[in-house]
């Protein structure tokens, strides 16, 4: 099936999602996640109108990045190693991975200017997952207050692949509980206005609970193509 033709079902999901919590879907910004898709489905993927691109390894973004340059928005989705922040740092726009202080003293190093961060928390409590603990999360967000080149615009996290709705939908709310907290100190380096949550499988449930980002790759772009 064609990008075009996928977009437009994942469109009218998105629409649903918005009625049901009364938000605006202009809000929702999708993130096509290209990791597993050739250069030319990424290309097919801008055609159909999308403008952000994910990719969560180094090598693979560098790849697309060759191909398709600074035209669409990069987003690094994956966890970063701080030995590879050189390789990603000035061609990506955001980063959804920040999860402890080497990694933003690396960041903060190599940027050439603010870069836009998104806190990775660990709502599912899963070991495989990587990301802080919720109640660390206010304390390492004041301590990036020391660092210029990072902006903490907003939170990123996981739900576990479970088919218990109320499970995954804890786990975005208890996101945004940590994202109204944050803004309500009004910390200069740290809007926090955004929240990237939500993927092929869960994204209407993050939409409810206030995602303003959903990260979107097998239903959209598929798979190995």
């Amino acid at each position: 099936m064609k990008v075009t033709d996928k977009m437009a079902v994942i469109q009218e999901e998105i629409d649903e999602a918005c009625r049901r919590s009364g938000r605006n879907p202009g809000e929702i910004e999708i993130i096509a996640v290209t990791k597993y898709v050739s250069v030319e489905r990424a290309k097919e993927a801008l055609s159909a109108g999308l403008k952000n691109l994910g990719e969560n390894r180094d090598d693979g973004l560098l790849e697309k990045w060759d191909a398709l340059g600074e035209g669409p928005i990069w987003h690094f989705i994956g966890s970063l190693q701080t030995r590879k922040v050189k390789n990603i740092i000035n061609k990506v726009q955001y980063i959804h991975s920040l999860d402890r202080l080497s990694l933003a003293k690396e960041i903060n190093k190599r940027a050439d200017k603010p870069m836009k961060c998104f806190v990775q928390v660990n709502t599912s409590g899963e070991e495989s997952k990587h990301g802080l603990d919720p109640e660390d999360v206010i304390n390492f967000v004041e301590q990036l207050m020391d660092f210029p080149n990072i902006s903490i615009v907003g939170l990123m996290t996981m739900a576990p692949f479970s088919e218990d709705r109320d499970e995954i939908r804890k786990c975005f709310a208890q996101l945004k509980d940590i994202q109204t907290a944050i803004k309500k100190l009004q910390l200069a380096n740290a809007p926090c206005e955004e929240l990237s949550m939500g993927m092929s499988n869960d994204f209407q449930i993050a939409i409810e609970e206030g995602a303003t980002f959903i990260r979107i790759g097998t239903s959209l772009v598929g798979e190995n193509s």
